[in-house]
């Protein structure tokens, strides 16, 4: 996903859904041959009004005028250097967005788009920002803290890539560990993107103990609903 996107472009995407209390997700495929491969967009409604867009995917109208509704895009989070295919569309709409990347992608991703920030210039005290232990490319992670509990959202340091569509997408999903069978670092992130698994892994299990965890949303698949604490101890112990 290392393209940028020129103008507005609307590839398959499902519809969004309300996950939790202003908390949408949406999941877009990747054409490829022979089948696509899943990726995913989330928006968070902040407190103090207007919305944050974590991985932007371009959708169509409907679903857009629904992102508007909750509130008006102020904030893009692009959470590592190979999400920014849609990036520079998204600010081409909505001119007034702050961009925020990772400190490791700041200069790739600012091909596609001006950045503004490294860190968390949001300022929402329900979203608490972290850069990925042990990732020698830099990546976001958020927690975000609703009423019924919290919402982790991770980018590509988790694959949950249940159903691939077509051959090609099935055959790289298996291949290549993105977690058909269950949530998984991946091989091709654990191989170019992680330098340090047991850090990593310490991040999973401080994350697992989040008292009131609820979901893991990954932007390749499926959100992770089903004891998402277990799920996060049992990547860490594949780690080592």
């Amino acid at each position: 996903m290392s393209a940028i996107l020129e103008k507005w472009e609307v590839g398959p995407h499902g519809p969004l859904v309300d996950i939790d209390q202003g908390l949408l997700t949406v999941a877009g495929e990747i054409v490829m041959p022979l089948g696509r491969f899943p990726r995913r967009m989330t928006v968070i409604a902040l407190q103090g009004g207007g919305t944050a867009i974590w991985s932007a995917i371009a959708l169509r109208e409907p679903e857009m005028a629904r992102i508007e509704a909750l509130g008006p895009p102020r904030f893009l989070i692009v959470p590592n250097q190979a999400h920014r295919l849609d990036s520079r569309i998204w600010k081409q709409r909505y001119p007034e967005l702050q961009v925020l990347a990772p400190p490791g992608a700041r200069d790739k991703v600012a091909e596609a788009v001006p950045v503004d920030a490294t860190d968390d210039i949001i300022g929402d005290p329900a979203i608490a920002f972290a850069t990925i232990a042990g990732a020698k490319l830099g990546e976001f992670a958020l927690q975000v803290k609703r009423a019924g509990g919290t919402t982790l959202i991770l980018n590509d340091v988790i694959g949950h890539v249940r159903h691939p569509h077509g051959i090609g997408a099935w055959l790289m999903a298996r291949l290549m560990g993105f977690g058909v069978h269950g949530p998984r670092v991946p091989r091709p992130i654990r191989r170019r993107m992680i330098d340090d698994p047991q850090a990593l892994a310490a991040q999973l299990r401080e994350w697992a103990a989040t008292p009131d965890l609820r979901r893991i949303i990954v932007s390749h698949g499926d959100p992770i609903e089903s004891d998402p604490a277990a799920a996060l101890r049992k990547v860490a112990a594949s780690l080592g």
